[in-house]
């Protein structure tokens, strides 16, 4: 057992949400050692052809990773983590909202510029599938050059921004994946659309927050209106330019906004937590050419902040 692979009590969380094989397409190789793989390559950054021995060949480990990203098993299994936590009452749901840049290595550079479709190859009988057509046909749209992989120019030069929805314990809810020059809040609704905890019994998934924080970059109008519908009390300081023209305004400009400054100090879960994911070096600094194969190790990455937390 290698340094930050599955103990056997985090192996038995995992093992009964993961896809089982249908018999028709061969026998899938131990989820355990290729997930082992994955979390080695996520945590290391290593390139996928320097994985060790132990975790099996290359691309079995690589081409499980994208299809699960693909197919959106990742966040399945994030969700279902998610759930065990709630049902034991384990969730702080005063929870916290922020984004963070990462630099993308040059490596991410180079994807298609479209996802039409899957490839062909011709072959003896005509046109047959490639072996690509399996996570083709379930790879979510994209493409478009870099700003369709969520790739784009900030003052950090080549950059991505993840945007973390996060518990009171230090733990991520949603993850939003764009381009590094992408306004926080106009991700705000997504991350928090995005949030949803599944029940163990009957029931509807859990999906609205107690009670939120968030930065100044988080002060508008549209926002506040769109909590206030949902009865989520907020936290958030108003901007400067703001106030002063609700205050240029007199009487007309409505009464501030309520601020609990004991409240906002527990900000800084969320800044905790993206620590906690950077800790992991293929988050902190983006290989991964597809936005999708991205947001699957960004979540593999929560997966085992929840896991070991």
């Amino acid at each position: 057992m290698g340094r930050g692979d599955l103990t056997d009590a985090e192996w038995e969380r995992l093992r009964p949400f993961l896809p089982v094989s249908n018999g028709r397409c061969g026998r899938w190789r131990d989820h355990r050692q290729v997930i082992d793989g994955i979390l080695h390559r996520v945590r290391t950054g290593v390139q996928w052809r320097d994985l060790p021995e132990r975790v099996g060949p290359w691309k079995t480990v690589y081409e499980r990773h994208r299809l699960w990203s693909a197919d959106g098993t990742w966040e399945r299994l994030l969700q279902q983590v998610q759930a065990a936590a709630d049902a034991a009452g384990e969730i702080d749901w005063d929870i916290s909202v922020d984004s963070t840049i990462v630099r993308a290595h040059h490596h991410a550079a180079g994807a298609h510029r479209t996802a039409a479709g899957p490839r062909l190859k011709r072959g003896r009988g005509g046109r047959t599938p490639a072996r690509d057509d399996v996570v083709g046909s379930r790879r979510p749209p994209g493409g478009g050059g870099a700003g369709g992989e969520g790739l784009g120019r900030s003052r950090g030069g080549f950059t991505t921004k993840l945007h973390p929805s996060t518990d009171g314990r230090c733990r991520p809810l949603s993850l939003i994946v764009t381009p590094g020059q992408r306004v926080d809040c106009t991700q705000f609704i997504a991350v928090m659309e995005k949030i949803r905890v599944p029940r163990l019994g009957p029931g509807r998934p859990r999906v609205k927050a107690e009670s939120l924080a968030a930065d100044k970059a988080y002060s508008n109008g549209l926002l506040r209106r769109y909590l206030r519908r949902r009865g989520v009390r907020h936290t958030i300081p108003e901007k400067t330019d703001i106030q002063a023209a609700r205050l240029r305004k007199g009487s007309r400009g409505g009464r501030p906004p309520g601020f609990d400054e004991e409240r906002y100090k527990k900000r800084n879960t969320v800044e905790r937590t993206i620590n906690r994911l950077k800790q992991s070096r293929a988050v902190a600094t983006r290989y991964d050419k597809r936005l999708f194969v991205y947001l699957g190790t960004a979540t593999a990455a929560a997966i085992v902040i929840w896991l070991r937390t």
